[in-house]
């Protein structure tokens, strides 16, 4: 039995791994889908204090308090960042990372400094701390309908924060997966992360025929994908 541990996105949570959860949990394995602090379902904690060392404690914690070990952690878009951060702490208790579609960033980078948007810097009074969801798409009109409502916004801080890695992705004893979404435009911060990891022997590199919204579009392909890890 594997336990996997499956991080969302950015303006989502963990309703957006409905499909997946089921599929994984058929075939024995305990899966877990963390709603992280101030989106999603937790919408209701959103502050001006949650930020990405936040989401990275709401992982560990979840992790801890069930005593979780041979980990299958999965990061997905925004999410590669949490779990990037939670390595640190975690990195005993998982047999394989893997990047959905997600940011892959080193230490002391932020996401904004990955997608080349200003940030680092205080709020001033009054600013916004809130960022809109971004559209997106699904190829399902009923997942489009269910979805778009649920996608909230972001606290501003989880974008700015940098996340702290002690040492390289590769180092780390455990294995490591990047999953691509083939139908999102090229250039972009997910593609940089393709090419930098599709010809490295320390990483196992797939695809998915679809656009970013992997898990919506494709839970099949992704939970046999997942599968080969078990």
């Amino acid at each position: 039995m594997t336990t996997y541990v499956l991080v969302h996105g950015a303006w989502g949570g963990a309703h957006g791994f409905r499909k997946v959860r089921p599929l994984l949990a058929a075939k024995g394995h305990d899966v877990f889908t963390p709603a992280l602090t101030g989106i999603g379902e937790r919408s209701h904690l959103a502050s001006p204090q949650v930020n990405l060392s936040t989401h990275v404690q709401d992982v560990v914690n979840l992790v801890w308090y069930h005593d979780l070990t041979n980990l299958v952690l999965l990061g997905y878009s925004y999410g590669g960042m949490v779990v990037t951060g939670t390595v640190g702490h975690i990195a005993d208790r998982v047999r394989h990372l893997v990047y959905l579609d997600a940011f892959l960033p080193d230490d002391g980078q932020s996401l904004y400094d990955l997608t080349g948007q200003p940030g680092g810097r205080m709020l001033g009074p009054g600013e916004q701390w809130l960022v809109p969801p971004r559209p997106r798409e699904y190829e399902d009109p009923a997942e489009a309908a269910f979805s778009g409502p649920r996608r909230t916004p972001h606290p501003v801080g989880c974008f700015t924060e940098p996340v702290w890695l002690p040492q390289p992705l590769a180092a780390y004893p455990f294995g490591r997966t990047y999953i691509k979404a083939t139908d999102d435009a090229q250039p972009g911060a997910f593609w940089a992360a393709a090419d930098r990891v599709r010809s490295s022997a320390a990483w196992r590199y797939r695809e998915i025929a679809t656009n970013h919204m992997i898990p919506a579009n494709r839970p099949e392909e992704l939970s046999d994908l997942l599968l080969e890890l078990a």
